[in-house]
């Protein structure tokens, strides 16, 4: 495989592991979804565009 197929492939695995993480955050707690985003790889940014909130609130949360 070339590198360029290596990189297209770990690419999509990690939009699909992200689109995980999002749908197991369905009905938690605001605190305990940025904790599964965070740990996911999401960027503060794109875990307060997935919530709903804004990227302060991401980086202060516990």
């Amino acid at each position: 495989m070339d590198e360029k197929t290596v990189k297209l492939l770990l690419s999509k695995l990690d939009t699909i592991i992200k689109l995980m993480a999002l749908r197991m955050t369905e009905g938690k707690k605001q605190v305990d979804q940025i904790q599964l985003l965070s740990k996911a790889g999401f960027e503060p940014k794109e875990i307060a565009d997935a919530i709903g909130t804004t990227s302060n609130t991401v980086r202060v949360a516990p």
